[in-house]
């Protein structure tokens, strides 16, 4: 059992590394469908960890909890983030804390909604 084990620590070792960069491309493309806009830049993202083992978390919000468009949003962004190569599991964490406000939104976008 000790060959097979160091067999599959090497194959860890040389699997390639998920990035942040990738986490954020993959949900960039997911847009929420009310309002046309990413949910990366609308600022529904609360937080990103890849650990070692190429699974990914995300903890990510709603602009409301009232949000009559959750259930698609959650399973476009778990679609796109399991096509990303080499992950392990993607887990999404749905979180009210902190409550999402405008704020949250980037700057680009702000700039061309409000401008």
């Amino acid at each position: 059992m000790g060959a097979y084990g160091c067999l599959r620590n090497t194959a860890s070792v040389d699997m390639e590394r998920i990035t942040r960069k990738e986490v954020v491309a993959a949900l960039r493309e997911c847009l929420d469908p009310e309002i046309n806009i990413n949910i990366v830049d609308i600022g529904l993202i609360q937080g990103i960890s890849i650990d070692e083992d190429n699974n990914i978390k995300v903890k990510i919000t709603m602009t409301s909890p009232m949000c009559p468009v959750a259930s698609i949003i959650l399973a476009d962004a778990q679609m796109r983030l399991e096509k990303i190569k080499g992950h392990a599991k993607v887990e999404l964490e749905l979180s009210w804390d902190p409550l999402w406000n405008v704020d949250m939104i980037s700057k680009e976008i702000k700039e061309t909604m409000f401008s």
